[in-house]
């Protein structure tokens, strides 16, 4: 017979386990509410941060920028412009529906359609014709041209998959802010502005999340993040200011992770306002920013020059490709040759609770101040600046362009910000910078399409499109008591094997 007790304590044991093993609640404050977390609504890194918990794509890329399995255990190509994915089984949508061929398929037809025209995404995944099922575990991407990028792409942002019944039930506006997908968390609660809640997927195909709460705050002033941090009310803290830096290394109960990151910033420059409608002024202001003085003194080291709109780190970057020098008496040479008076004004615009920027554009009045610009600092509120002011050609002469490179190749970030009629690109049309993005685009020869991206950043650079400034590490705040958490370099956070204790 059965000892009963030992039983029941074996029982209750186990039981007890199970409940340690996903426990708590981990809260992540993050800068930006994307405001919706519908895939194919936006292209912002905030988005990524917290919806890569949600939903999977087919592949992943993890802490390493390596490409995994996702929903897809397998992939190959059959023919030139036929890319198969063998798809996982037994996978289910947070509602319940089963996840197949059917739901790739909905996925990218709603991408590629009329709903994903509205976004910035579509751009991004334009070479996929048709997705064909073949049978309910198997789809062919039929491609009307090569992507080299293609699985990289596949990996974030608009080509997380999607639950057919559940959108077409409740339709997109409702999706928005509740989104469903099939990754580690479900969600909970969303208030616009102040939070999203979500919860652990105890079945989730990848192993049960070690959390059983996920709470991500929205706190705009990092000066609040900080505090928050401090006061243990945040376990993890994004986009920490370089001058709060000192503080969290110094707080016993606290650690700093410094990441380099695909993040490039630079001022851009709008070719349909006078006077940076002239190449000349336009030159003039990329001489007159000292942008190792700016690296040094407000970024206290924790970022790298830059020539172009890329890190290190991305293909097409060009060792050999220089920065404008500062050279302030070449500033003004340029600036008279091209008439203009001391004095004149130019608009730069930023986004206002970035306080580093805030400070980076302060220093660059000063710069334009010494070879006779008067800088208009303009500051917005952050989703109006990313959604209305850039997109539809509001900005003054200069405005801030923070670009998070995530595929690590800059076809993804020189084709959305330079090509003519992208989102992203409202003012520059260059017949030649267009014949050169689309020249690689979709091209196969990968030296091939080196030699290109690095004459489209040399072009961009003859043309003075921006004033690249600095390629960012990301800081971030972490209570000593979350543990086995790795800050991304792409800022895609995936927080199933955290935990805090």
């Amino acid at each position: 017979m059965p000892n009963i007790r030992a039983l029941l304590l074996s029982l209750t044991l186990a039981a007890s386990s199970a409940a340690l093993a996903q426990s708590g609640t981990l809260t992540i404050a993050t800068a930006q509410d994307p405001q919706s977390w519908d895939p194919i609504d936006t292209f912002l890194v905030a988005w990524g941060t917290v919806a890569h918990n949600i939903y999977d794509g087919l592949i992943i890329r993890g802490p390493d920028l390596k490409l995994m399995p996702g929903l897809a255990t397998k992939w190959a190509y059959t023919n030139p412009k036929t890319l198969r994915f063998t798809l996982r089984t037994g996978v289910k949508f947070h509602d319940g529906e089963p996840f197949n061929a059917a739901a790739v398929k909905f996925t990218f037809d709603r991408l590629l359609g009329p709903e994903g025209k509205k976004g910035p995404q579509q751009a991004n995944y334009n070479s996929i014709k048709e997705v064909k099922v073949i049978n309910p575990t198997t789809v062919d991407f039929i491609l009307s041209e090569s992507d080299p990028v293609l699985l990289t792409k596949l990996s974030g942002y608009g080509a997380m998959i999607v639950p057919p019944k559940y959108l077409k039930d409740k339709g997109d506006a409702y999706f928005n802010t509740h989104p469903v997908g099939t990754g580690p968390f479900k969600f909970g609660s969303y208030t616009a502005n102040q939070d999203i809640k979500l919860t652990a997927n105890k079945t989730y195909w990848g192993g049960a999340p070690k959390v059983a709460n996920l709470t991500y705050r929205f706190i705009e002033e990092p000066a609040t993040r900080v505090a928050e941090l401090q006061a243990g009310r945040v376990d993890i803290a994004t986009a920490i200011p370089v001058a709060q830096a000192a503080v969290v290394k110094g707080n016993a109960s606290l650690s700093l992770q410094a990441v380099p990151s695909p993040t490039v910033q630079a001022l851009r420059l709008n070719f349909t306002h006078a006077p940076t409608d002239d190449l000349r002024v336009r030159q003039a202001i990329n001489y007159a920013i000292d942008k190792d003085a700016i690296i040094k003194s407000i970024l206290q080291g924790y970022a790298s020059p830059i020539s172009a709109m890329q890190s290190s780190k991305s293909f097409g970057f060009d060792p050999n490709l220089k920065s404008y020098p500062y050279d302030p008496a070449k500033a003004k040479a340029l600036l008279a040759a091209a008439g203009i008076k001391p004095g004149t004004s130019v608009g730069i615009d930023f986004v206002g609770t970035d306080a580093v920027f805030r400070e980076v554009a302060q220093a660059i009045a000063g710069f334009l101040q010494v070879v006779g610009l008067k800088a208009d600092l303009k500051p917005y509120e952050t989703n109006t600046f990313y959604s209305d002011i850039i997109p539809k050609n509001k900005t003054s002469n200069g405005y801030q362009m923070g670009w998070g490179g995530w595929t690590f190749d800059f076809d993804n970030t020189a084709y959305l910000l330079y090509h003519s009629e992208q989102f992203w690109n409202a003012d520059l049309k260059d017949k030649k910078l267009d014949t050169l993005l689309d020249s690689q685009h979709n091209l196969a020869d990968q030296n091939k399409r080196l030699t290109i991206l690095r004459q489209i950043a040399q072009y961009a650079q003859d043309q003075a499109v921006d004033v690249p400034l600095y390629n960012q590490q990301d800081l971030w705040g972490v209570n000593k008591r979350v543990q086995n958490f790795q800050a991304p370099s792409d800022s895609l956070l995936h927080l199933q094997n955290v935990s805090v204790k």
